[in-house]
Formats: C-alpha cells, structure tokens, sequence
C-alpha cells in the first residue's frame, strides 16, 4: 500500500493533465492531493482518496475520463447529488448522465444508446442499481468494448459499519472488483478514520491502492456552538446578517425544515426551504434559488449539499446538535470553498439527545436488516458517535481539534472557535461531582434524567438539567460510563472510584 505522501507510479504528462485541466475546468493547477490520484488511476492502480469536502474530489476520477476519451462509473448514495453532479457537467459540456429508477422509457433509450456509442464519458448510478440485471449487462457492453476507464465509489464511508453514514446497498459493492476485474477502482470520502479506511480497502477489495489522506482542517472555517435558547430566532438572524455569501441552515426533520422557512420569511429574509418530500420540480427551484442568487437563505435537512458546487457559502448553521463529528465535518466544510472566512454555527440543546436517540434507534434496526446483532453494532455505534459529539459541544477544549481528533487527526488549537477565543469562564465543580459520583456508586447506577431528579431534591427543572449536565460531563470525564443502548443509564468506572478516594480540581465553564 503506497503512503500519502509517497510518488505515484507512473508520472502523468504534465502537459497533458494541466492542459486537460484548463479545458475542461478553467483551473490552471490542482488542488492539493488531486494529481497523485488522477495519475495512479490512469496507472491502473487502486486508490482511496479522503480529501475535505471541498477539495475537489470529483475531479480525481473526472478527468481521467476525459483524458482517456472513455468512460468512468460512479457510484454515488443520492439521486440529488447524482443529478447535481450531472447538470454541473453539462454546462461544462462533458457528456455525462445518471442512471436511477425515475427515468422515463425514453430518456432510458437515450441513456442507452450513448453508453453503446460511446459518447458518455460519466454514468452515475445508485448502488442498488447494480443489482439489477439489466445494468450489469450494460456493465458487460461496456467492459467488453475497453471504453471503462475507472469505477468510482463516492462517499465510501457508507460501505463502513464504523462509518457515520452506514448504507446497507454500500455491502454489495464488493462486487465490483468480480465484475470488472482488470479496472481501476477510487474510493472517495471527506472524512474517513482510520478503521474507516481499512475497512474500505478490504470491502471494495482494493489492491495495493495509493492511499491520498489530506488534512480535514480548514483554516478558514470558524467554528461555534451554543446553547439553544427556548426562541432562537434572533440568534439565527444575527448570524445570517454578518454572513456573507449564501447561508445554509440545517434542520434534523422535514416538518422544521418547513416552519423555520416560514418563519424566516415573515422575519424579513427570502428564505427558502428544501428536503427530500417535496416534488421534484419545487427540488429543482429551490436548488437553481440556492446556486443563482447573490445571497440566498436554504434551509434544508442535512443531506441538502452534498455535491452542489456553491463556493461562497459564508454559514453553515446547524439548528441541532449534529448526531456525529465525522458528519458535522463534511457538512459544516460546505462553506468557505472559496478559502475566505466562514462561520460554521451550532444551536443545540440536551433534549436533542433524547429525539436523536429514538431517530438513532430507528435507524439501527432499518440497517440491521433483520440482523438483531447488526442492528444492536450499529445502535451501539451511533450512541457512541452522538456523545462523541455531545462532548464537543459541551467541552472546554478547541472545537476543530475536538472535531478533528474524531476522525483520527491530532491538530493544536485553531487559535478562531468561540472556544479559543472566550474568555475564562470556569468555576470548580468538584463538590457537585462528588456527589453525583457518590449517588451511582451507593445505587449501582441509574438514568440520567432520575439521577438529576434526585440530586435536584425537588428544585426547578433548571437545576434539574444543571445536575444532568454535570452528569453528562463526567461521562466525558471518564468517571462515568453510559450503556450504548440509548437509555442513558449511568455507572461508576474506576477512575470515578479513584475520584471519590482522593477528589482533584475540576474547572468547567457552566
């Protein structure tokens, strides 16, 4: 397996690719960790890609299509992203196309007869789409007549159960490597930690590939997060009006989506809303809204992004806490593609762990596939992910290294989050945590929302979530342990039981 940072194989002609560049992207150099890529594959070799979300990864497998004159596959996890990709390519004048179930016969017939005269350079299709028999024949044509280029499996993540995005139909493409033996294949992502990565490899079975891992930080991004207040308007308005650019702001249901567009509308700003249960033509306005006007407000569920190549998005607002730090990475670095500043704002508050949890739940046994074990790994794993996140929302530390430690990249203090930038705000915590420590360990372990009751002794319910607050910290502490099955219950570890033998100073901002 070659390294990062190690020379590729076989050098491209430097002529050939920068001209190739300039022609069809108006770009007069790669970004960093593009070439390695685009030249090992027009090697024939493997390769694994984690490139920030805007680094550019589509080029890598783009341009060898069009170098080669033949075709590339793509394989991507949305019909939105897939038609996304496919109209910015267009306009560019590349011929490419996508393949999915809502295509009518005629359009299909048309699909079909330039894949077998070999006028498309770019098919992208659903994973799923590989398991129909007509594609795979197609698939055939196309191999028997030399045209494949490379396959390329955008958002690899989702083949991994570690991943934040895990996609049962990712678990087939394994196939790949038996149906088109002898061809190149890329695995991309924006982020990907290392188990992540090997798992890639060894699932798309990739053979001695170049590994291209580039750092996720974004040293234009700043990054923020805040309590939720019980209205949160004026706060979302502030932000909106120092940013520059476009603004993206996130909402976890479809239902919030369309409220807050609402709402934002009647503040004043010509907000609109997107997510998957509209039609398809008020989809294809609210997108065309997003990407033509100067400084447009979209609100959208967090799947709204992937692919849509807006640079200067100047926020990215997440109006819930995040449910995994791999996610909020590549969907908070939608904005700044550009390099110029950009704001990367959180609003969440501790009852978005409770609606998570049963979303989280929900979602594990869909994946589980009637696997009771699969589905209990991959609850267990969300669990894990959301506390993960939990921690940098509430933690003291630098957001970005927090978020980045997360993936598996160890970076200094950014020196830009509301974190680096606060003033001391600490105050000591250790006779409350002495108590909570000593609750668990008389009764063996409790819920957390019990727990804070009973420590509250019948105080307001914001004395009530202060004590829970203090409880979730000391899980971040390591003297607690939660159950990974969503119930929140608490014990003691044995750090706690040193804790409680000889306490230390513990300074946390409230």
């Amino acid at each position: 397996m070659s390294l990062a940072d190690s020379a590729s194989p076989v050098r491209g002609t430097p002529s050939l690719l920068e001209d190739a560049l300039r022609q069809h992207f108006g770009w007069c150099a790669f970004r960093p960790g593009q070439r390695p890529v685009v030249e090992a594959l027009l090697a024939g070799q493997d390769c694994l890609a984690v490139l920030p979300t805007g680094g550019g990864k589509s080029l890598c497998f783009q341009l060898p299509a069009l170098v080669r004159q033949g075709l590339v596959l793509v394989i991507s996890p949305l019909v939105a992203l897939m038609q996304d990709q496919v109209m910015q390519l267009q306009r560019r004048g590349i011929a490419a196309a996508c393949l999915h179930r809502g295509l009518g016969v005629s359009e299909r017939r048309s699909l079909h007869g330039a894949l077998r005269d070999g006028r498309l350079r770019l098919l992208y299709l659903a994973p799923e789409r590989l398991q129909v028999e007509a594609t795979r024949q197609l698939l055939e044509e196309v191999l028997d007549s030399g045209r494949l280029v490379a396959l390329a499996v955008d958002e690899a993540h989702c083949i991994s159960a570690w991943g934040h995005d895990f996609r049962p139909d990712y678990r087939r493409l394994g196939q790949l490597r038996a149906l088109c033996p002898g061809v190149p294949l890329v695995a991309l992502s924006a982020t990907a930690a290392p188990r992540v990565r090997a798992d890639i490899i060894r699932l798309l079975q990739l053979r001695r590939p170049l590994v291209q891992v580039r750092s996720a930080r974004r040293t234009n991004l700043t990054y923020a997060m805040r309590r939720r207040p019980a209205d949160p308007l004026p706060l979302v308005l502030e932000a909106v009006a120092r940013a520059r650019g476009a603004v993206l702001i996130y909402a976890r249901t479809r239902r919030s989506v369309e409220q807050w567009a609402s709402r934002l509308l009647v503040a004043g700003l010509e907000a609109i809303a997107y997510h998957a249960g509209l039609d398809a033509e008020s989809r294809v306005l609210a997108l065309e809204h997003f990407q033509q006007q100067p400084r447009p407000v979209l609100v959208a569920t967090v799947a709204f992004g992937m692919g849509v190549d807006r640079p200067d998005v100047g926020l990215v607002l997440h109006l819930d806490l995040p449910p995994s730090a791999e996610g909020y990475l590549q969907e908070s670095g939608r904005a700044g593609r550009d390099g110029l500043p950009a704001e990367c704002l959180v609003l969440f508050d501790p009852a978005d762990r409770t609606t998570l949890g049963w979303a989280i739940r929900g979602a594990a046994a869909g994946h589980g596939s009637g696997d009771a074990g699969a589905a209990q790994q991959r609850l267990e794993l969300a669990q894990r992910q959301l506390r993960r996140m939990e921690a940098v929302a509430e933690g003291e530390t630098c957001r970005e290294q927090a978020l980045l430690l997360a993936v598996g990249e160890l970076v200094p203090p950014c020196g830009r989050c509301d974190r680096c930038l606060e003033e001391d705000r600490r105050r000591d915590w250790s006779g409350r945590a002495t108590r909570v420590l000593a609750c668990l360990q008389q009764r063996g372990g409790q819920d957390l929302r019990s727990l804070a009751a009973d420590l509250a002794d019948g105080a307001s319910g914001q004395e009530q979530e202060r004590w829970a607050w203090l409880a979730r910290r000391l899980v971040q502490e390591e003297l607690l342990s939660e159950s990974d099955d969503g119930a929140q219950r608490l014990y003691l570890r044995t750090r706690g039981r040193h804790y409680l033998r000889q306490p230390w100073p513990l300074h946390w901002a409230a």
